[in-house]
């Protein structure tokens, strides 16, 4: 109580981040290659890595008591997943359920560009602290060029997710079982690289373009201020 949002956030942020790679990323794909190494056959073993993320992600719905859309959706798409596989009896299809993970969060990002401010605005003003929210805020306002390169951006976020996606779940259907939770994570951190590398490269680019000079979220003219567009 004593300590103010702006103070909390850098921590919560940084925190939820390490938490979400540990919960989504590394304890699956542990558990996966330690269940394979003592014998467990493959469907257990995924079903075993499956069941830790479902329940991070319960656990983060009960304890922030709000459920958004997209929360629901990835599980559903998860619930149905595994019931499926279930049924039919294959790995394969607990395979995928990363892939339709990522065609959701595409989806949502996607969906974010008609609203008053895309994805990357909200990402973005969640994890800076309180000073760096007022520049993000002022930036938005002031510069139109920095509202069009949010856009763009979080456009090719969700065109990303959405390639991404089906890359997933052509691996998760072609190549051998035990090869794709390896691949699976993999293939993230290519995506996050290339996200991040047109994110930095593209809105610099873009910024100078127009006028702007980029340093984090610090943005100013590079001609007079009259003569910015």
């Amino acid at each position: 109580m004593a300590e103010s949002p702006g103070a909390q956030r850098p921590a919560r942020s940084g925190g939820g981040l390490s938490r979400v790679l540990l919960v989504h990323v590394i304890i699956p794909l542990i558990l996966f290659y330690g269940l394979r190494w003592l014998g467990v056959n493959q469907f257990l073993a995924l079903l075993a890595g499956a069941v830790i993320p479902a329940a991070g992600m319960v656990r983060g719905l009960v304890t922030e008591r709000r459920i958004g859309g997209l929360q629901l959706f990835m599980l559903g798409m998860m619930g149905l997943t595994v019931a499926m596989s279930f049924v039919t009896g294959s790995p394969r299809l607990l395979l995928i359920r990363n892939g339709w993970g990522m065609a959701a969060i595409g989806v949502w990002m996607l969906c974010t560009l008609p609203a008053r401010r895309p994805f990357l605005y909200e990402a973005t003003r969640i994890v800076v602290d309180e000073g760096k929210l007022q520049t993000l805020k002022v930036n938005w306002d002031r510069y139109p060029a920095f509202r069009r390169m949010l856009w763009i951006c979080s456009a090719f976020w969700g065109v990303a997710c959405l390639i991404d996606s089906a890359v997933r779940i052509i691996l998760a259907m072609t190549l051998p079982v035990d090869l794709v939770p390896f691949l699976d994570d993999v293939l993230l951190g290519v995506t996050l690289l290339a996200i991040l590398a047109f994110q930095r490269f593209f809105g610099r680019a873009y910024l100078r373009r127009n006028g702007l000079r980029s340093r984090g979220l610090t943005i100013t003219p590079i001609a007079a201020p009259g003569q910015v567009a």
